[in-house]
């Protein structure tokens, strides 16, 4: 009997199968993941505990056989029919589904250079195993990707005492995604904790020595990491004809060009009232456009519109980010004795915020920040710079007026 059926079991998958019960679904659901194991979560997999890489699983197999939820393991969809509304699986398996969930995700950027398959990735609970099993005190390694991922690798291979060199194309690490006032802190951070940095250079070879640069310099390592970012893995809506760009295109309410297919988390890009479209990539925003498209599924007209936001933990430090700073926003700086914020506004209101401290520390500042800004605030500059000014309190202000 055909129901739903999702693509993907990672996060965004599993929480929409969930998310499909707690609105009261009552159809057949199923959810197909590629990997051999119960939906696990993937930021744990970089922080091993003990010198184990951690599983950490989104649900027992009990409880998914509780909300019946068809779980089926270590198989891929090979191809989506969407006239006969039909997912053909690797193992010869046809699925036939009234609404289907594409929750596919992303794949690691692969490297071009001779000696590419040399170089290990960090995406899946095997890669996370193959690496550490790889790295200890003494050995070194070499990541090429000064982004999110490969700054967060180097930050916990530096405490399991590997030599670590970051190598990355760009004149600064993390220039992508970090606001330039703590990607220059964390910089540093790395740079103190013993970090050699290889920046402006790219990469010619893998080989037995390490990584020949374009300067013609090696860089030698035992152990060599690729973290160059992801591409959202779009090959099954593609083959289907689906409309796709910087990932399977959506609407804002999550349905793709097809009546009845929607896409969500990493591998969706989502159209945005200003135009064009955005992929948004973090474990919280996977698990809210799952829940937007699962209400949607079953009739509801709801648009997503969370704030963008995400986190990274390197050595003591946690950055939060929520919204999208921009070069061109004004930026006020308030200081506190365990880490800064900086909020960026936008005409006078505020757009997005900033924080780097001790831990969480400004965990809770930066949630306050994220609600005043899904309020439109237009705070007055000098108030929030000023670290006396409650921003609980500024909240409960603007949502009296």
């Amino acid at each position: 009997m055909s129901g739903i059926v999702i693509v993907g079991a990672g996060e965004c998958g599993t929480r929409a199968a969930f998310a499909l019960r707690e609105t009261g679904y009552s159809g057949s659901v199923t959810l197909v993941g590629a990997e051999p194991h119960l939906p696990y979560e993937r930021p744990p997999l970089s922080k091993p505990m003990n010198g184990t890489v951690q599983m950490k699983l989104i649900c027992a197999e009990d409880v998914l056989r509780a909300a019946g939820i068809d779980y089926i393991k270590g198989v891929s969809a090979s191809k989506l029919d969407v006239d006969a509304r039909t997912v053909l699986l690797t193992d010869g398996r046809l699925l036939p589904f009234e609404k289907l969930v594409l929750a596919t995700g992303a794949r690691p950027r692969k490297l071009g250079c001779p000696g590419a398959e040399r170089a290990l990735d960090l995406r899946t609970h095997a890669d996370a195993q193959a690496l550490f099993a790889s790295v200890g005190p003494g050995r070194s390694a070499a990541i090429i990707g000064g982004g999110l991922i490969g700054m967060e690798l180097a930050s916990v291979l530096r405490g399991k005492g590997v030599a670590v060199s970051v190598i990355e194309a760009a004149p600064k690490p993390l220039g992508r995604a970090v606001p330039p006032r703590f990607a220059a802190k964390l910089h540093a951070r790395h740079i103190a904790e013993g970090v050699d940095f290889h920046l402006d250079r790219g990469v010619s070879a893998i080989n037995d020595d390490g990584v020949l640069l374009t300067d013609g310099n090696i860089v030698r390592a035992q152990v060599v990491v690729s973290a160059i970012g992801v591409m959202p893995e779009i090959t099954l809506a593609q083959d289907a004809a689906l409309a796709t760009g910087n990932g399977i295109l959506t609407d804002t309410h999550l349905r793709t060009s097809a009546a009845d297919i929607f896409a969500a988390g990493d591998c969706a890009a989502v159209s945005q009232p200003g135009g064009g479209h955005i992929r948004f990539e973090s474990w919280r925003n996977a698990r809210t456009q799952a829940e937007t498209a699962a209400r949607n599924m079953i009739g509801s007209p709801e648009a997503f519109a969370a704030i963008p936001w995400f986190w990274s933990d390197q050595y003591d430090l946690g950055l939060q980010v929520a919204g999208l700073p921009q070069p061109e926003h004004q930026s006020v700086v308030r200081r506190y004795d365990d880490g800064e914020l900086e909020f960026y506004l936008d005409g006078g209101r505020l757009v997005a915020a900033a924080g780097l401290g001790f831990g969480n520390a400004l965990a809770k500042d930066i949630k306050l920040s994220e609600m005043l800004i899904a309020a439109g605030v237009r705070p007055d500059p000098a108030a929030l710079a000023d670290a006396n000014l409650n921003l609980k309190a500024l909240l409960k202000s603007v949502r009296a007026a």
